[in-house]
C-alpha cells in the first residue's frame, strides 16, 4: 500500500503566494499560513491556515485576507498616513478605517475576483465580531460603520448581512451629518493625499473635527511663507551690501534671469502698507491687538473655564508614597478584605462563570465531516453499521474588551466606602484578568482642601469674576489596563492613606477617564463610575454659579452616552445618581457595592437585553 504524504493544499497555497506578491507589487514579499491571527510580519504576510480539506469558506476567507493585505502593500504609504492621520482616538479609527476602504475599492473597482475575495473576508469578520446581532449605536463602532458606508458607495457593491446591519444602525446618524458626495471620492483614489483632506471633511461633518489636530499642509505654507521672508530680507540685505546682479540672479532658472518680479515687489508694498495701517490703528485707539483665543478646557462644554491648570497633577499611585508604606497600606486593606472575603468571592466567581461562559468555543455534532469526535467512538465499535460521527468548532463572537473603574477619592468617601471601593477594584481586576478582560483603575480629587496654588493666583490676581474652577486637580492612576494585577496589588492600598482623600470634581475626572479609554484599541469599552456624591470644590462653588461643577457634569456625560463609543455605567453610593446617568443604580449601604458592580458587569457582557433590567432590579431589592 502506498501512502500519499503531500497536502493537497500546499499547490493552492503556492498559487495563493504567488498571486499575493504580484498584486502587491513586491516580488520578494514572504507568505506564510498560521493558526496566529493574520498580519504583517517583519518580513512579508502572515495568511489564516488552510487545512487539508481546503472548504470553500477556508478558501475565501485565505483570498481575501490576501488581497486585502496586499492592496494595503501596494496602495498604501506609510508616510503619508502618519501626515495626515489626526491625533485623536475616534477620528484616528474613522480616518484608519475610510483608508481602508480606499485601497481595497481600488482593486475591487478593476477586477470583479478580487471584490468577491474581499467580500467574503468582510463577512466572516464581521459574523466573528457580532455584528449582525447589533441593535443600538451604543454598542455598534461608529468607525466601521463609516468604512463600510465609504465602501459601498465607492464599489457600487452590496455590502454583506452582518456589515449592512451595522451601517444600518447609523444610517440615520450619516444621513444627517455626511455632506460629502461619497461616489465622487472615486476619483481620487489613486491619490491618497488628496483623499486624506476628503477624510478629514468626513471626520469633521461627523462632529470630530476637535481631534482632527493641525491641517499639516497649512503648517508648511506657513513654513513656507517664513522661508520666503527670509529669503526677501537676505536679498534686501544683499542690495544694501552693494551685490551686482549677477551675484542677485545667480539662484534663478535661466528663462527669469535678468526679468524683474513685479509680483514680489507688489507683494511686500501690500504687506508693508498693511502694517502701516495697523500701526495707526493701535496708536488712535490705544489697544493692543487682540490675542487669539484659547483652546477650550473640556470637548463636551467649550463655556467651562480652569483659572489655571498649572498645577494639576496626573500621577501614578506609587509616586505618591514609598515602597515600605504602600505595604504597610496594602496590608491594612487585606484586613479589611478578609471579613468580605467570602461574599465578594462569591459574587467574583459568579461574574468569571458568566464570562467564560460566553468565551469558550461551541461545537457542532453529528455531522459527516469535520473533526472525528473520539467522545462517539464507543457506539460505533459496538454496532459497526453505525457511521462516524464528525463536530466543527464554532467561534464565539465575544469582543476584545477595556473596563475601567473610576472611583471618587473624596473625604466623604473616608472610612468603609473607601475600603470597600478599594477591594471591589482589586476583585474585579483580577476576576476579569483571568477572562483576559483588561481593567484600569482610576481615582480623582484634588491637591488641597477649599483651593490650593490656584486659589492662590486667583486672589493675588485681584479676585476676577466668574474665574472657573479653583483647585488643583489630583488625578490617580492605580492600575494601567496593560499592567498585571501583581504589579498594581499594592497601589490600592494608596486609598488608606490619611489626607488623600479631599474633594471631587466629577466633570473633569470623568472625562479624563474617557480620553484614556478613546486611546484604547479594543472594540469594547466600559467605564464604570463609583461615587457618593455630587461634585463638590468649595473654592469653586463660593466664587462661579452654585451649579458650575454640576452642569459640567452633565455635559460630559451627555457627550460620552451620546457619541457611543465607550459604555458609561454608575454606581451611586447613598446619593442619587440616576438623575444624572442614564445607565446608573443607588445603594443605600458601601457593603453593596460588591454586588452592584459585579451584577450590572455581568448584566453588560450578557448577551440577553433584558439582563441590566434584571441587574437593576435585583440591586434596587437589595437596597430596600
Amino acid at each position: 500500500m502506498v501512502f500519499k504524504t503531500d497536502n493537497p493544499a500546499d499547490p493552492f497555497k503556492k498559487a495563493l503566494g504567488e498571486a499575493t506578491r504580484a498584486l502587491a507589487g513586491e516580488a520578494e514579499l514572504e507568505v506564510s499560513y498560521s493558526a496566529d491571527p493574520p498580519g504583517r510580519t517583519a518580513t512579508g504576510l502572515r495568511l489564516p491556515q488552510v487545512s487539508r480539506r481546503m472548504t470553500r469558506t477556508e478558501v475565501m476567507l485565505a483570498r481575501g485576507t490576501a488581497d486585502a493585505f496586499a492592496l494595503r502593500e501596494r496602495f498604501h504609504n506609510p508616510a503619508t498616513d502618519t501626515r495626515y492621520a489626526p491625533p485623536g482616538e475616534t477620528a484616528r479609527a474613522i480616518f484608519d478605517a475610510l483608508e481602508t476602504a480606499r485601497c481595497e475599492a481600488i482593486g475591487a473597482r478593476a477586477m470583479a475576483g478580487v471584490a468577491d475575495n474581499l467580500d467574503a473576508r468582510l463577512a466572516h469578520e464581521c459574523d466573528q465580531r457580532g455584528y449582525g446581532a447589533m441593535r443600538e449605536t451604543s454598542e455598534a463602532p461608529m468607525h466601521e460603520a463609516a468604512g463600510f458606508l465609504l465602501r459601498r458607495a465607492l464599489t457600487g457593491r452590496a455590502l454583506p448581512a452582518a456589515a449592512q446591519n451595522l451601517l444600518d444602525i447609523w444610517q440615520d446618524f450619516f444621513d444627517g451629518h455626511v455632506e460629502s458626495d461619497l461616489e465622487a471620492l472615486g476619483d481620487t483614489l489613486e491619490d491618497q493625499a488628496v483623499f486624506a483632506k476628503q477624510a478629514w471633511r468626513i471626520i469633521e461633518q461627523l462632529g470630530y473635527g476637535d481631534q482632527l489636530g493641525d491641517d499639516p499642509d497649512e503648517a508648511d505654507r506657513d513654513d513656507l511663507d517664513s522661508d520666503s521672508e527670509e529669503d526677501r530680507d537676505d536679498r534686501s540685505d544683499s542690495d544694501e551690501g552693494g551685490d551686482d546682479d549677477g551675484e542677485q540672479q545667480e539662484y534663478l532658472p535661466d528663462d527669469m534671469r535678468g526679468e524683474s518680479d513685479d509680483s514680489e515687489q507688489l507683494e511686500v508694498s501690500l504687506d508693508q502698507a498693511e502694517a502701516d495701517d495697523r500701526e495707526r490703528m493701535e496708536a488712535d485707539d490705544g489697544m493692543p491687538p487682540p490675542e487669539p483665543r484659547a483652546a477650550p478646557v473640556s470637548d463636551a462644554d467649550p463655556n467651562y473655564k480652569v483659572f489655571n491648570q498649572k498645577y494639576d497633577e496626573m500621577i501614578p499611585a506609587e509616586e505618591l508614597s514609598d515602597e515600605e508604606e504602600l505595604e504597610r497600606l496594602r496590608a491594612y486593606l487585606d484586613k479589611q478584605l478578609e471579613q468580605l472575603k467570602g461574599a465578594v468571592s462569591r459574587l467574583a466567581n459568579r461574574l468569571q462563570r458568566r464570562l467564560q461562559a460566553q468565551q469558550n468555543r461551541a461545537w457542532e455534532f453529528d455531522l459527516e465531516e469535520g473533526m472525528l469526535d473520539a467522545g462517539r467512538l464507543a457506539r460505533v465499535v459496538t454496532n459497526p453499521t453505525l457511521p462516524l460521527s464528525f463536530k466543527v468548532e464554532k467561534d464565539t463572537t465575544f469582543r476584545d474588551t477595556v473596563v475601567t473603574l473610576l472611583i471618587d477619592n473624596s473625604g466623604s468617601m473616608r472610612g468603609r466606602p473607601i475600603s470597600i471601593a478599594a477591594i471591589t477594584a482589586d476583585v474585579l481586576a483580577r476576576t476579569l484578568e483571568r477572562c483576559q478582560v483588561k481593567v484600569e483603575i482610576l481615582g480623582f480629587t484634588t491637591r488641597a482642601w477649599k483651593g490650593g496654588e490656584s486659589r492662590e493666583q486667583w486672589l493675588a490676581a485681584g479676585r476676577p469674576q466668574n474665574p472657573g474652577r479653583l483647585n488643583d486637580l489630583r488625578h490617580i492612576v492605580y492600575k494601567r489596563a496593560d499592567a498585571p494585577w501583581r504589579r498594581a496589588r499594592k497601589n490600592l492600598g494608596l486609598m488608606m492613606r490619611e489626607g488623600l482623600l479631599k474633594e471631587n470634581i466629577d466633570g473633569e475626572a470623568l472625562e479624563w477617564a474617557y480620553r484614556r479609554l478613546q486611546a484604547r484599541h479594543e472594540q469594547r469599552r466600559i467605564l464604570v463610575v463609583v461615587s457618593d456624591g455630587a461634585p463638590v470644590d468649595d473654592s469653586t462653588l463660593s466664587v462661579n454659579p452654585s451649579n458650575y461643577l454640576e452642569r459640567h457634569l452633565r455635559e460630559v456625560i451627555g457627550m460620552i452616552e451620546r457619541r457611543g463609543s465607550v459604555e458609561l455605567l454608575a454606581i451611586g453610593i447613598g446619593h442619587d445618581v440616576t438623575r444624572y446617568y442614564s445607565r446608573a443604580v443607588t445603594i443605600t449601604d458601601a457593603e453593596q457595592l460588591a454586588g452592584a458592580v459585579t451584577e450590572h458587569l455581568a448584566a453588560l457582557f450578557d448577551t440577553d437585553p433584558k439582563a441590566q433590567v434584571r441587574a437593576t432590579a435585583r440591586s434596587k431589592r437589595r437596597a430596600a
